[in-house]
């Protein structure tokens, strides 16, 4: 029997219990790195209780000091918005997102469990909706700096929920369908192997090549054309962009991998420089709303034109945001053989939509993506090209009908991927 079988026998051999502590331990170890004496913040879905008990259990026999963990109800949110007077959905608790940021100032690290119902507020008033963002991002800016500005050691991962799987597998049971969410998330999270966390650092390591060959070449643009004509985009790249994937060291020192999974590498574009027409090749779930067919018309950096199938109202109310929230802050090139992309199953979730295809943000940019970018201020990384913004919301671009070309200070043209794959 091959090594490949072995290991795929040893691993059908887990129990659930034995699966969801594999995929805790590589949340600590690998997504957080998280240090002896640090304090963890934890945000998590009510129905991701068992998955947040053992990475607390992880946590603390990693020496975390104190383990915070901060809890969503879907029902609780949806209450809101039935019942609420109108004032509600211009606030935020500002309190609470101070405290977030002080604990991260403080050295706290900060791991998220998704899994809410992607579709929760698909139904709701779309102009409450986006005036609870809006109030949410202006208290939560603060924190989410130390986040983008990589500060802290930060992850994210998933667990499967009810509402989550019956709208990835519709057809199925709840049971039936929860059973395969689970094994979706776990493959993709890569603890289908005999060593999870040796299968991290080799993939980290993989993708580090990827990006050194990417930053070595010095790309002005990308270029970006579909089989079928309906994405032909040039993005700008900034000026002293770095290209990143494969984990990161954050400012405070520690080793950390921020999305599990991943499968990207990525940097920020210009925010002046990206032209032309881009079609969405898959849905974006975003806040509650499921926005599908998404096509842009991008010039000078700005979008002008913006269309959906489902959810125009929700994406029109996005991108008016703020004046960034035209603008682009990261682009990520995936492989259309991704194993999230093979699996041929669509999360309606970014964490994994987004490693399944190459992906484009909307807003605020990362500025580690940025030659010293943790050192300059908001107007030198301006700048440079850095986007600002108060949303940063990724939607995919990418298929196996995609080619993208890295376009030289000189104007000319080197084949990066044809149909979806690396050259």
């Amino acid at each position: 029997m091959s090594t490949v079988a072995t290991s795929q026998t040893k691993y059908a051999a887990l129990t659930f219990e034995e699966k969801l502590d594999r995929l805790a331990e590589v949340a600590v170890k690998v997504g957080l790195g998280l240090r002896p004496g640090q304090e963890l913040v934890m945000s998590a879905p009510m129905d991701a209780l068992p998955l947040a008990r053992r990475i607390t259990e992880h946590a603390y026999k990693a020496g975390a000091l104190l383990v915070t963990t901060l809890y969503s109800d879907d029902p609780s949110v949806l209450a809101r918005y039935q019942y609420a007077q109108d004032a509600s959905f211009d606030y935020a608790p500002a309190w609470l997102q101070e405290g977030v940021a002080t604990a991260f100032r403080n050295g706290a690290a900060r791991l998220a469990i998704a899994g809410s119902n992607p579709a929760l507020l698909a139904g709701q008033d779309p102009a409450k909706v986006s005036r609870a963002n809006v109030a949410m991002s202006k208290v939560s800016k603060p924190a989410m700096e130390l986040i983008t500005r990589h500060d802290i050691n930060w992850t994210i991962v998933a667990a499967a929920t009810p509402e989550w799987a019956r709208l990835v597998f519709p057809s199925e049971p709840t049971d039936v369908a929860m059973a395969k969410l689970w094994e979706a998330i776990f493959v993709a999270s890569r603890i289908a192997v005999d060593d999870p966390v040796a299968e991290w650092q080799q993939h980290g390591a993989r993708l580090k090549q990827r990006v050194e060959m990417l930053n070595s070449r010095r790309y002005a643009a990308l270029h970006f054309k579909s089989a079928d004509g309906s994405t032909d985009l040039r993005v700008g790249l900034a000026d002293d962009h770095l290209w990143a994937g494969g984990g990161t060291t954050a400012n405070n020192g520690v080793d950390c991998q921020p999305n599990i999974p991943t499968e990207e590498c990525f940097t920020t574009p210009h925010k002046d420089r990206v032209d032309g027409v881009v079609r969405a090749s898959k849905p974006l779930s975003h806040q509650g709303t499921l926005i599908e067919n998404i096509a842009v018309k991008f010039e000078a950096g700005r979008i002008v034109e913006a269309t959906a199938t489902a959810g125009e109202d929700a994406l029109n109310r996005l991108i008016s945001t703020d004046d960034g929230a035209r603008r682009l802050g990261e682009v990520a090139l995936v492989p259309h053989g991704s194993p999230i992309a093979q699996s041929g199953i669509l999360f309606w979730n970014t964490l994994f939509d987004e490693n399944a295809a190459s992906h484009i943000a909307l807003g605020q940019a990362y500025s580690t993506c940025v030659k010293d970018g943790d050192k300059l201020s908001e107007a030198e990384l301006a700048a440079r090209g850095a986007n600002t913004s108060l949303i940063h919301v990724d939607w995919m671009i990418g298929s196996g009908q995609m080619d993208v070309d890295g376009i030289r200070a000189d104007g000319t043209a080197e084949p990066l991927m044809r149909s979806g794959a690396w050259v």
